[in-house]
């Protein structure tokens, strides 16, 4: 019967859709028989669309109330589905793989032998789905890079959708978790190079659930300005949704361990998939050709010419300013390029976007 309930799950989480959405493949079978009980396993599959409540599911299923409180109360504190109150209403709702469950495992940054033991039987799934997967497939990014505005030449066009801080504004409700990532590189005993693992952040509903189940912190605006600094300083990477409107997380990622820069980085141009709209350009004046632009740049897109200048792979290049941020000099501003176009505005249009782009690959 377990077995069972298991080659079910992989039906409902590929239907869920998202990343690493469900491969009949051995380690699929591993990964979930370590994150869900088989009586786990049966309730997720039994979740509906969108919030619902215990007594509902409890119906639909055919079990008590009380005792399906229980499991769906400790599924959300395991990270296995969502928990959020509307109104002192107490309201479920069942998780993708990715954006969700993978990254809630490691969200607390706990270090221990379950914590070890998941870290990696989800590593060797993530490998093998992306051995039988073709990373050029997709062609409209589902997430977008944000450059940092304050090394913007004065006189560009600076979009409140290309602010960070206009994201962190908006918001009440700032959480912030350890980077899915680098934490779970940490449990495999990989080097993060001192990168800080404590700079992902939730936003609203998000920031609430992480908070209250996963071990997230929640903070203030300020806060969350000093967060930015110092992925900024650790040369991280600001990744968000490809939206200008409904973004309710923020990634700061590392070129070695983030799974959206592996797969990015796996494609032809993924400096053309991928971008934040932004252009490097180095003053020639205040240029001394130390080659820290060139260490920090995540994409490895920064060479040194033969004249003792920086050259851009635009191929390469995501516009991300970690090359700008980190010049001793200041010589590197971000120009906008002309006539980039605008994110779609929410995950309706995004997803219609997705959806033509596959349909003229």
């Amino acid at each position: 019967m377990s077995k069972e309930v298991y080659k079910e799950l992989l039906g409902v989480m590929q239907k869920r859709g998202g990343a690493y959405c469900g491969m009949d493949i051995p380690e699929f079978f591993a990964m979930v028989e370590e994150l869900f009980s088989p009586e786990e396993a049966a309730v997720n599959n039994a979740m509906p669309r969108g919030p619902f409540q215990a007594s509902d599911l409890a119906k639909q299923m055919g079990r008590g109330e009380s005792e399906l409180v229980s499991i769906l109360e400790g599924m959300a504190d395991k990270g296995l589905c969502v928990a959020m109150k509307m109104e002192e209403t107490q309201f479920y709702m069942a998780a993708r793989f990715m954006p969700g469950i993978l990254e809630f495992q490691f969200m607390p940054g706990k270090i221990t032998d379950r914590a070890k033991r998941i870290a990696q039987v989800i590593y060797e799934y993530e490998r093998a789905f992306d051995a039988n997967s073709d990373p050029r497939a997709s062609t409209f990014p589902t997430s977008r890079v944000i450059t940092v505005d304050r090394v913007i030449e004065a006189g560009n066009q600076i979009h409140t959708y290309d602010q960070v801080r206009s994201v962190i504004e908006k918001h009440e409700n700032i959480a912030v978790s350890a980077c899915y990532c680098r934490h779970a590189a940490l449990l495999r005993g990989e080097d993060i190079h001192d990168m800080p693992t404590d700079v992902c952040m939730q936003f609203g509903v998000n920031a609430q659930f992480a908070a209250q189940r996963l071990g997230a912190k929640m903070v203030t605006k300020d806060e969350a300005l000093e967060v930015l600094a110092r992925a900024e300083e650790a040369g991280l990477i600001h990744m968000t949704q490809n939206t200008t409107d409904d973004i309710d997380f923020l990634c700061n990622c590392d070129r070695w361990h983030c799974v959206a820069m592996k797969a990015i980085m796996a494609k032809p141009k993924p400096g053309v998939f991928f971008n934040s709209g932004y252009d490097p350009y180095f003053d020639p004046d205040l240029c001394v050709a130390c080659g820290t632009c060139i260490d920090r740049c995540p994409p490895e897109a920064l060479s040194m010419g033969d004249d003792e200048a920086p050259v851009v792979d635009f191929d390469k290049c995501f516009g991300c300013a970690v090359c700008a941020t980190g010049c001793p000099s200041e010589a590197i501003t971000m120009h906008s390029k002309p006539e980039f176009p605008a994110p779609p505005k929410d995950r309706k249009e995004l997803k219609e976007a997705v959806k033509a782009s596959r349909s003229f690959s």
